[in-house]
């Protein structure tokens, strides 16, 4: 086998790798964006700890095939992106969604979120979400609220006796 097919078959089994293990992938077009627009998106993708990379689309869809995400490869056309996330499944859309709404160059293709392939609308609705810390504490308030209304009503229960009693 020669040497250009070994190199060309490590970068789709590097592709695959990613898509299986990334529990967020997000396909953007960047057509149009000049090189410091993509050194900021780089740099913020980076600080989240997204891999953003541009392949071959023909490497990106035997990738896709070989990680069981045909869905994805009518998207893979033209000048692409992928951003990969492992850790976060917010964060990759949440940051080029927002970087979209500035440079509407940038257009958001398809992605895969936990396996499934998803479409624009629900990349969109998925930046929409607050962040993990975001969704934490409104659940630590959600279990707070009961405790703090039986302390209040302890607390009132107790003035209300001591104003009968004095």
């Amino acid at each position: 086998m020669s040497k250009v097919l070994e190199a060309k078959q490590a970068v789709v089994e590097e592709i695959s790798g990613k898509l299986q293990s990334a529990v967020s992938v997000v396909v953007v077009d960047y057509r149009g964006l000049n090189v410091s627009q993509v050194t900021e998106l780089r740099k913020q993708l980076r600080e989240a700890g997204i891999d953003f990379k541009v392949y071959k689309n023909s490497m990106s869809r035997r990738a896709a095939e070989k990680a069981g995400l045909e869905g994805l490869n009518e998207h893979l056309v033209g000048p692409n992106a992928i951003a990969f996330s492992t850790e976060d499944v917010v964060a990759p859309a949440k940051i080029l969604n927002d970087f979209a709404k500035k440079n509407d160059k940038l257009e958001i293709k398809a992605g895969v979120i936990e396996g499934n392939i998803a479409t624009v609308e629900d990349i969109k609705a998925l930046a929409d979400l607050p962040s993990r810390e975001g969704l934490l504490s409104m659940l630590l308030s959600v279990l707070q609220a009961p405790m703090r209304n039986f302390a209040l009503a302890t607390k009132a229960v107790a003035e209300q006796k001591e104003e009968q009693g004095a």
